[in-house]
């Protein structure tokens, strides 16, 4: 028996990158960077991880559509090592396979463009819930 979940929350450190594979379906890549900080020696320590992040099929659409750099977002999903090799050196890199996308409202508000419209685009909402498909 297993167990592999992830929750994570953070901004988005550039635009969500929309991609259409072979098989027809679209893949959304989001890079977020989470904050942490703690005490070390009586002293604040601010530490940043960055993730990257992948939706797919009408979820990874909406993020495209209604995310941008420096949006917020909590990312429910698994993680996937992907290993390859290149020029005889052998590489992984560890992703987020998003189950979930919770929108975060923005906190910051733009009045030249819509003084009413947060990081989704609707304004009635404090947050937006997007569910991925699941992809094996």
């Amino acid at each position: 028996m297993s167990l592999n979940t992830v929750n994570v929350m953070g901004n988005l450190t550039r635009d969500p990158e929309n991609k259409h594979v072979p098989s027809g379906k679209t893949l959304c890549i989001l890079s977020i960077a989470s904050n942490r900080t703690y005490l070390k020696n009586n002293e604040k320590v601010n530490e940043v991880s960055y993730f990257d992040v992948e939706v797919w099929g009408a979820a990874g659409e909406n993020c495209a559509k209604y995310l941008s750099k420096g949006s917020g977002v909590i990312v429910e999903g698994k993680l996937k090592q992907e290993r390859w090799k290149k020029d005889g050196k052998s590489y992984n890199q560890i992703k987020i396979m998003a189950n979930t996308i919770h929108f975060l409202p923005n906190k910051r508000k733009n009045t030249s463009l819509d003084s009413t419209a947060g990081t989704t685009g609707h304004p009635e909402q404090e947050a937006v819930l997007v569910v991925s498909e699941d992809v094996a």
